[in-house]
């Protein structure tokens, strides 16, 4: 009898031991037990640590309570301004509720990132180009707020939504480069037009200062050439005040120059007087002087031509005085006979 007690109490620890073997769980510190009774929802959402179920009529399902990182594939969209870009994005979310996360979609992971994917879709759709690169904290938002709105429902909380990387076309690169390099180039030549319009301010000033103080300016050339001759240099240029040349000028007259002489005696009357034998020819309106000409045969024999004598008429020739001094040789007229005797 005795050992009959004993084979029963040993069978039944063992049928217990099973049982509780079979009907033990475990829930970690970041996840949340869900059972399902005869295929019902039964109870709260089981805490983390030990807990128990009835083997073979509660099912329990584990739900993960972390943040989940979620990269977003690349979408190609054309955004308003019709460029053509692909725009990648990264989801951060986490479960809130597990029984919504069990009961009302089938897999919350890929319910999340279709509506990740529909949603970057529509945003590049609606974003410009320049929002795109410059505004991304705006569309972050929007496309967050896109992405919660259904999956409230679902347990599911969005945490946050990045845009990763936005790819451009290679023409559209180029564009914008262009655009960039001319961008800062303008800005240089305005802040080198400033500077400009500063430093002429600033001469200015200071050449009206040295024109009430002279000796500032002789101030300042003797700091040029120090600074010049500082720099170790075999050649030393001393600028030359254009004031000292004025005073040397004013200081010392030019004389003025000497004139050629004159020539003195016969030649110089004969020079100054005109020569004799002009030909004078009156016309019908006007009246000119005839240049005086001496006939080379008369300046190589200045002795006066005689009367030539002839058996039926002769005639008397009129001889032109000529000089010596005399070097005219412009053209001249043949000499016309004065008188003519039979």
């Amino acid at each position: 009898m005795v050992q009959e007690l004993v084979t029963a109490a040993v069978a039944f620890g063992s049928v217990g031991v099973v049982y509780i073997a079979a009907a033990a769980r475990v829930v970690k510190q970041y996840e949340r037990g869900v059972v399902f009774r005869l295929g019902r929802l039964a109870g709260d959402v089981r805490r983390p640590g030990f807990t128990m179920i009835i083997p073979f009529v509660d099912r329990l399902r584990k739900v993960n309570m972390q943040i989940v990182t979620m990269p977003v594939p690349a979408q190609e969209g054309i955004t308003r301004d019709n460029v053509t870009v692909r725009v990648d994005a990264v989801v951060y979310f986490k479960v809130v509720d597990a029984a919504n996360a069990i009961v009302q979609v089938e897999d919350y992971r890929f319910a999340v990132s279709q509506m990740a994917q529909t949603s970057l879709r529509s945003i590049i759709g609606k974003s410009d180009l320049d929002d795109l690169l410059s505004n991304r904290e705006k569309l972050n938002q929007g496309l967050e707020l896109m992405i919660d709105s259904p999956a409230i429902g679902w347990g599911v909380q969005i945490d946050r939504v990045e845009i990763k990387d936005v790819s451009l076309p290679d023409t559209m690169k180029r564009s914008m480069a262009r655009q960039a390099e001319a961008d800062r180039e303008r800005r240089a030549r305005i802040i080198n037009a400033d500077a400009e319009l500063q430093a002429s301010k600033k001469l200015a000033e200071a050449a009206q200062q040295m024109a009430d103080t002279p000796a500032a300016l002789q101030l300042r050339l003797l700091q040029t050439v120090t600074a010049v001759a500082a720099e170790k240099n075999s050649t030393l240029v001393l600028p030359f005040p254009v004031e000292l040349l004025r005073f040397l000028e004013r200081a010392h007259p030019t004389p003025p120059e000497p004139s050629a002489p004159r020539p003195v005696g016969p030649a110089a009357d004969t020079a100054a007087s005109p020569p004799a034998g002009l030909s004078a020819h009156t016309d019908a309106t006007t009246a000119a002087a005839v240049t005086p000409v001496r006939d080379a045969a008369d300046a190589a024999s200045p002795e006066p031509l005689a009367p030539t004598a002839d058996t039926g008429t002769h005639d008397t020739v009129t001889p032109t005085p000529t000089t010596d001094t005399d070097t005219d040789t412009s053209t001249h007229e043949p000499v016309t006979p004065t008188a003519k005797q039979q």
